[in-house]
């Protein structure tokens, strides 16, 4: 399974960034999806998560402003971010809980690449 991402760049603050972030391979099905980021000498945090009922769950710093969505027929997650501030900058990664297609009994937990979001204020 790959996930990749997109739709990472410069932005100036107050600005807006919309990441994709697609899912291939061996896939039956897929539960969990989300955003983390993570910022140069922090630990990498919990940006959005979506189930696959599509309840979400947001970190703090970034209610009101981002919102996570996902197209389960194209096993593509999404993060709308608007209002973007410095303190947003980041390598983004996409993450998401895959029932494998030969053991869907089973699940993986699968990483993309990470995606630069760079905010400038």
């Amino acid at each position: 399974v790959q996930l990749q991402a997109s739709g990472g760049g410069l932005v100036q603050a107050g600005g807006s960034l919309r990441l994709s972030c697609a899912a291939s391979g061996n896939i039956f099905s897929i539960n969990d999806m989300g955003w983390y980021r993570q910022a140069p000498g922090k630990q990498r945090e919990l940006v959005a998560g979506i189930t696959s009922g599509g309840s979400t769950n947001y970190e703090d710093s970034v209610k009101g402003r981002f919102t996570v969505s996902r197209d389960n027929a194209k096993n593509t997650v999404y993060l709308q971010m608007n209002s973007l501030k410095p303190e947003d900058t980041a390598v983004y990664y996409c993450n998401a809980h895959v029932n494998p297609l030969d053991m869907t009994w089973l699940e993986y937990e699968y990483w993309g690449q990470g995606t630069q979001v760079t905010v400038s204020s």
